[in-house]
């Protein structure tokens, strides 16, 4: 007997054929071959537990540090010390779903006061338990949108960030959903568009600050989207919400993004937290779980769940979304973190991350080697366009410790900047620039 029921050789056949794929090697396409191991894995024999150390070390050294100057939605920023701390408490690192609230009162609370931080950062009313990430949080926005419309289409702008575009297409194509996109002008959304195109949908997602890095002016989208009966979506990234206007402020149904920024270390792409946010009036279609605070029999404060619009809890078609976990540790971290740094310590941070990007924006110019476009506000991301071979500099850099700008076609290149980086290291990289040719 099999420790797990493997696939028969009919199971593999018919789903390589839904795939589209010749055989198994064809699922692991987009692994470049000089990162496939292409012999058997050399297990060592017995170690003692200072020669496991040892060995486990010397592979650790093989990973190097670099100076990263990239972002697109995942961002170099510091994790204090006292996050990764906390939340190795044993209490907290091994906890369960919180479902008997007389033995997890520290959980429930904790996720409170996370939910109470997410709605005053966003302007929302409500929020959530926390979500995967970003993208799939957007994706189960839609499906709000969609049990709240009952339409089959929704609009998206061609400026949010390619990968979140990706996953809601994807969802979407299981429940009969269109993606429609909302083409851009100079890297903005087209309003005129939204007004033109959003009867019949359920409505619009857009970005702020967009995968170009541009923050956008979305004055006058919740108007047209609604004048439809449709709900405004807008994807946020955390540390933006620290100085600039929310989706609270833009009258936005659904605020939805990333919290990486707050707290959360690259780890190689995750695990990161994602956070929902609503008006009151769709709390009863939000996937997932809503902690609340009451009292008890002794008039006590006391924390429960009180919201849990899901299969496992309702009638399965009644249920938005069969959505069974939340990033808890994740959300306990980024609770943790903004805790430590409050208010003036959050808003100091972005303005370090913004001066900087600002700061390299300037420099670069000043080299001549980028096209200058028309200029648009921007946070801490922006794109230029090169006139060098991009290929070239981009392991010039390599070589000399520095993540450099992330190609997205045309040779624009998309720099990030955070409050990790100096101004010796901006400057590294600017005189990088200059060599380049």
């Amino acid at each position: 007997m099999h420790k797990y029921l493997p696939h028969t050789e009919r199971d593999i056949e018919a789903m390589l054929k839904v795939s589209n794929a010749k055989s198994l090697d064809d699922l692991f396409s987009s692994i470049p071959k000089k990162l496939r191991l292409t012999k058997p894995y050399q297990i060592p024999s017995a170690l003692s537990d200072d020669a496991l150390t040892k060995h486990m070390k010397a592979l650790a050294s093989q990973n190097k540090e670099l100076v990263i100057f990239r972002g697109a939605g995942a961002y170099d920023h510091y994790t204090p010390s006292i996050v990764k701390s906390l939340i190795s408490r044993q209490e907290f690192l091994t906890s369960y779903t919180p479902y008997q609230p007389e033995v997890a009162q520290g959980t429930l609370q904790y996720i409170f006061e996370y939910q109470s931080m997410i709605c005053e950062l966003t302007g929302m009313e409500v929020s959530n338990a926390s979500m995967y990430d970003g993208a799939t949080a957007a994706a189960e926005a839609m499906f709000m949108a969609h049990a709240q419309t009952t339409s089959h289409q929704v609009l998206i702008s061609s400026t949010v960030n390619p990968r979140l575009i990706e996953v809601v297409k994807t969802a979407g194509k299981y429940r009969n959903i269109e993606v429609v996109m909302v083409p851009s002008k100079d890297n903005v959304t087209d309003l005129e568009f939204v007004k033109t195109h959003g009867a019949g949908t359920m409505g619009l997602i857009v970005q702020n600050p967009n995968y170009f890095g541009i923050v956008e002016n979305y004055d006058g989208f919740a108007d047209a989207v609604h004048d439809h009966e449709g709900l405004l979506i807008m994807v946020g990234e955390g540390q933006h919400l620290a100085l600039f206007k929310s989706q609270g402020d833009y009258d936005a149904d659904i605020a939805v993004g990333d919290l990486q920024s707050f707290g959360l270390p690259l780890s190689f792409g995750g695990a990161y937290g994602g956070y929902l946010a609503t008006k009151m009036k769709y709390v009863r279609k939000m996937p997932g779980r809503i902690c609340g605070m009451t009292t008890d029999v002794d008039g006590k404060r006391a924390f429960v769940l009180t919201l849990q619009a899901r299969e496992q809890h309702i009638r399965r078609a009644k249920a938005n979304s069969n959505i069974c976990s939340n990033q808890s540790l994740m959300a306990l971290a980024v609770t943790i973190y903004l805790s430590t740094m409050g208010k003036e310590g959050l808003i100091e941070v972005a303005n370090e991350s913004m001066k900087g990007a600002h700061y390299l924006y300037q420099e670069l110019i000043k080299t001549g080697k980028f096209e200058v476009g028309n200029h648009q506000t921007f946070f801490k991301e922006f794109v230029l366009k090169a006139k060098f071979d991009i290929h070239q500099f981009e392991l010039s850099c390599l070589d000399d410790g520095i993540l450099g700008p992330l190609h997205i076609g045309d040779n624009q290149l998309l720099f990030a900047v955070t409050e990790r980086r100096t101004q010796q290291e901006i400057d590294h990289l600017v005189r990088k620039v200059v060599d380049a040719k």
